[in-house]
């Protein structure tokens, strides 16, 4: 029988932990508090804002929402964010997408202190993963890692082959992955013959947003598969794999949904709290 990774005992698991690491942080007089920041009235932002606040509120984490009309300039956006920055009380951010049409979203992202950058998209995160410095890694990313590593699935001197060369989670995969001593295979739309190299892989990652895109007979027997994909048809959430064919032949598979989308907001709970600690070796102590 297949192994089916389920993402969803996992974010379980890493929301015990986070509960006990919490307590222990308000047991030193702190808070955990997450700000979330939202510009206009996008319907999917202000769900997921609403999604967010019960995911916090599951791990005794506070939350708080800034919510701004769709006509604030991109200048008063970026100066509420200084104020987060430097609001002891606020400890993680993240920025909602998508942004007003006027608005620079880069610029606003980079405003935000990389200490309490939950998503881990800031520049200098995002150059500490190519140099190994200490740094919030990205949400997608580090749960595609963090589902085989607590499955007991180790990178290590394994062919890893990464479909997709975004910004939001192939890129940052390719770094991560080679950290963890893995051989790594890109693959992207320009691609000549994707078949020909995720034959190859002993670990395969997928994150293009093209459902069925991976097929039985583009993978290897025994092979791991970690769908990152996301896309609606008919209504339903589907991967880049086709589940129901590549589960047949690999040795462990995540499911969509039910795998690495499980976990992506808890991880940034976990963030969250990683960002403290950095923030308190910055402050000297003091938050």
């Amino acid at each position: 029988m297949p192994g089916i990774l389920d993402g969803k005992k996992i974010a379980a698991q890493i929301k015990d932990e986070i509960r006990d690491e919490v307590k222990k942080w308000k047991e030193k007089g702190i808070n955990p508090c997450l700000g979330v920041m939202l510009v206009g009235d996008d319907a999917a932002s202000l769900a997921y804002a609403k999604f967010l606040k019960k995911v916090a509120a599951g791990v005794d984490i506070d939350f708080y929402l800034e919510h701004l009309p769709k006509d604030t300039s991109e200048d008063k956006v970026i100066s509420v964010i200084d104020e987060l920055n430097h609001n002891k009380n606020i400890h993680g951010i993240l920025l909602l997408l998508p942004m007003p049409k006027h608005i620079d979203k880069q610029r606003v992202l980079d405003s935000i202190l990389p200490a309490k950058d939950v998503d881990g998209v800031h520049p200098i995160n995002r150059g500490y993963i190519l140099s190994g410095g200490q740094c919030i890694y990205p949400a997608t990313p580090l749960s595609c890692l963090e589902i085989l590593e607590r499955s007991g699935i180790s990178l290590e001197g394994k062919h890893v082959v990464v479909v997709g060369r975004g910004e939001t989670v192939g890129k940052p995969l390719i770094y991560m992955a080679i950290a963890k001593n893995a051989t790594v295979t890109v693959c992207h739309s320009k691609t000549v013959n994707i078949a020909n190299y995720t034959k190859q892989a002993d670990i395969l990652f997928t994150a293009v947003g093209k459902p069925g895109l991976i097929k039985r007979d583009m993978v290897k027997d025994g092979v791991v598969v970690v769908d990152a994909g996301i896309s609606e048809v008919d209504g339903k959430i589907k991967g880049d794999v086709d589940f129901e064919e590549v589960k047949e032949v690999a040795s462990a598979i995540t499911p969509v949904p039910g795998g690495v989308g499980s976990l992506t907001t808890v991880i940034m709970m976990k963030n969250l709290l990683n960002g403290i600690s950095m923030q308190q070796v910055i402050s000297g102590g003091v938050v």
